[in-house]
């Protein structure tokens, strides 16, 4: 066996298939698995995927109990097969020679995880307006992963992506206390070894964001507290741009101290709206006037939704104080 792949999923019975089909198409020279990861799905996820199974011996379902992302990969890591493992999202679309990409990079030697871009593809008005936010400066937050390039990028952590599956095994896989940012936590352990995290745009994957702010608004709350609790414990896997949402959640908080003491944060919110509204009228020029006015909406509920997470789990799981550190020093 060349290469397993593991896809937790829960309800989705919306994508699965589509989802399914590509990663059947995959063109690779050897042996592949898929190994489905069901966190107690309650619509007809879980049938789809038995009845796939029943068409193609690749594919395997497992359960997943305790219904989170970590624990779902680290059953399938678990139970894989393959010299080389891949993970792969439901929410996805994968270039057909995504494994194959991927697997001759490592056997290149001097990389230890390979991903490539995730560019946002909205099915649904939400989701369309949060792709086209996703593709702005303003969206993508200095994550490298998030845009197309032309050549090979060096990257702090990445999409999904492929590892050897010693690589994992050594690592002891997917740490079950990040339930969110569990590939991001893993890449710091791996870069703290001395392993390399790259990015090809040849394996560029699409993905279906959120149909809904309240949706959205949860996944970046998450999103935030979980990358609070990464650099707390991995202070050097912080990125300066990653401090600007937490900075304009306090600036709304300052904002509505009296007098001169909530000059400076209101300041803040203004050049803040001003960007925001830059953004709106570069949209206009590619996209439906809806679109392009819901942007400086979408772009607010992702950077609040963040920023308030991050400081949640700055007291939750205490200040990264020496990560802060280290972005004053460099």
């Amino acid at each position: 066996m060349l290469a397993s792949v593991l896809v937790p999923v829960l309800d989705e019975e919306d994508h699965v298939r589509a989802a399914v089909a590509g990663m059947r198409a995959q063109c690779l020279d050897g042996e592949f698995e898929l190994i489905f990861l069901d966190g107690g799905s309650r619509d007809r996820t879980r049938a789809i995927l038995e009845e796939l199974a029943g068409e193609d011996e690749r594919i395997r379902v497992l359960d997943n109990p305790a219904r989170r992302t970590p624990n779902a990969l680290n059953i399938g890591l678990g139970s894989a097969r393959g010299e080389f493992v891949a993970r792969m999202d439901a929410h996805s679309h994968y270039p057909p020679d995504y494994l194959a990409q991927a697997i001759e990079r490592l056997r290149r030697g001097d990389v230890a995880h390979v991903s490539g871009p995730q560019l946002a593809q909205g099915q649904g008005r939400w989701s369309r307006r949060t792709a086209i936010a996703l593709s702005s400066p303003l969206g993508t937050g200095g994550a490298a992963f998030r845009r197309e390039g032309s050549e090979e990028l060096e990257v702090d952590s990445g999409f999904t992506g492929v590892w050897r599956r010693s690589t994992l095994e050594r690592h002891g896989g997917w740490d079950e206390g990040w339930p969110k940012n569990q590939d991001g936590e893993l890449a710091a352990r791996i870069k703290q070894e001395g392993g390399r995290l790259v990015c090809l745009p040849g394996m560029a994957a699409r993905y279906v964001p959120r149909n809904s702010l309240r949706a959205l608004a949860r996944q970046y709350w998450h999103f935030g507290i979980y990358r609070a609790k990464t650099v707390k414990r991995h202070p050097g896997a912080i990125r300066r741009s990653q401090v600007l949402a937490p900075g304009l959640a306090v600036c709304v908080v300052a904002g509505l101290l009296p007098g001169r003491a909530g000059i400076a944060p209101r300041l803040g919110l203004t050049a803040y709206g001003l960007a925001l509204g830059g953004a709106a009228l570069a949209a206009v020029r590619g996209h439906s006037p809806g679109d392009a006015a819901s942007l400086p909406l979408v772009l607010a509920v992702m950077h609040l939704s963040w920023g308030f997470g991050f400081l949640v789990g700055c007291a939750r799981f205490g200040a990264p104080v020496a990560a802060l550190a280290g972005l004053v020093r460099h």
